[in-house]
């Protein structure tokens, strides 16, 4: 489909341009957003009738979501979420997440100004880019942690969280543990230790293995 552009569209063309997109693409979002007109002679001529009130429209919308865009670019926003070890969410971190996150801070963000291609799914920092008018782009970190204090840390460049290669290390440390207490248990179930006075005697058959008596010198 054919549409003519009622302002600058990232990767497609600027304003009044005819630019051909598809059907889906023009239907969902191009003209039901009022971002653009179907391509015929009809809204040609609307267009260049309309063109100086779109512009000064198009720059007054610039210039208010360049103000915000001046607050907020840059700044970080704490997200506590519960996670595992490695740091992986139960759960995750979507872009209406993000519109409650910056409406709580007192800045009314619509969702389709969130570009979140996938979910947010571990603790970290994160950085979010939000399309706040055509030409004016920024960017947000969420600082996604367990605890505010986690997120203290993650501020101060601090590991917060396993990797894969630790949370292995430590599930055969703690594997090792086990064995050895199982072990230790197995020895005992096999003679008891007696100190009779001076002697420090085993019990067990003699030919059992571990089998000994001991006397301390005089």
């Amino acid at each position: 489909m054919e549409v003519i552009l009622l302002e600058r569209i990232s990767k497609l063309g600027q304003m009044g341009e005819t630019v051909k997109v598809r059907d889906g693409f023009a239907r969902n979002y191009l003209l039901p957003l009022g971002k653009a007109l179907r391509a015929n002679a009809a809204n040609k001529t609307r267009f260049e009738a309309e063109r100086a009130t779109l512009e000064a429209r198009n720059l007054e919308r610039k210039s208010e979501a360049q103000k915000v865009a001046d607050v907020l670019d840059g700044k970080s926003f704490i997200v506590v979420r519960s996670a595992g070890e490695t740091g992986q969410l139960y759960g995750s971190v979507a872009a209406r997440d993000v519109v409650e996150i910056l409406g709580a801070e007192g800045f009314n963000i619509g969702r389709n100004r969130v570009h979140l291609n996938t979910p947010i799914k571990s603790i970290g920092l994160h950085k979010v880019e939000l399309q706040l008018h055509a030409e004016v782009e920024i960017h947000v970190e969420l600082n996604v942690a367990r605890s505010a204090e986690e997120a203290e840390r993650q501020c101060q460049g601090r590991r917060t969280h396993l990797g894969r290669r630790d949370l292995r290390r430590r599930r055969r440390r703690a594997a090792s543990g086990r064995f050895l207490r199982s072990g230790s248990r197995r020895r005992r179930r096999r003679g008891s230790i007696i100190l009779v006075g001076a002697i420090r005697v085993r019990e067990g058959p003699a030919t059992a293995p571990g089998f000994f008596v001991s006397i301390p010198s005089i």
